[in-house]
């Protein structure tokens, strides 16, 4: 099992409780923590971590995730992707790596590598 990712300084972190609805572009330079739903595009020049009841329909561009929620769209990640073992995701992941527990659920293509992740984590 992999061992989960504590969240950095609680002071630099943006949180989305699960009770929190948002549409459109959410952009970030620190760490999100998202329990709610979020509608569009997700851009973090940090760490994304998505909790089980959290999820996106739409992109995510960030530097680092740990994913135990849903995705429905593109990902982009600069460094690693986890995918919990509580994770759903439906689309496309371009990463230089990825970690995947047992019992995540993953339906998409994944391109891996430094120079395919690079043209796509310029927004980033």
């Amino acid at each position: 099992m992999i061992k989960k990712e504590p969240v950095s300084n609680p002071n630099d972190v943006n949180f989305f409780k699960q009770t929190t609805e948002f549409k459109g572009e959410l952009t970030t330079e620190n760490d999100i923590k998202l329990d709610g739903k979020l509608e569009g595009k997700l851009v973090s020049k940090s760490k994304l971590v998505l909790g089980e009841t959290g999820e996106i329909k739409g992109e995510v561009y960030c530097k680092s995730a740990y994913i135990s929620g849903k995705i429905i769209g593109k990902i982009f990640v600069e460094d690693i992707i986890t995918l919990n073992s509580t994770s759903k995701i439906q689309g496309d992941i371009s990463t230089n790596k990825i970690a995947i527990e047992p019992g995540a659920v993953f339906n998409g293509i994944c391109k891996m590598g430094e120079d395919i992740n690079k043209e796509n984590t310029e927004i980033v």
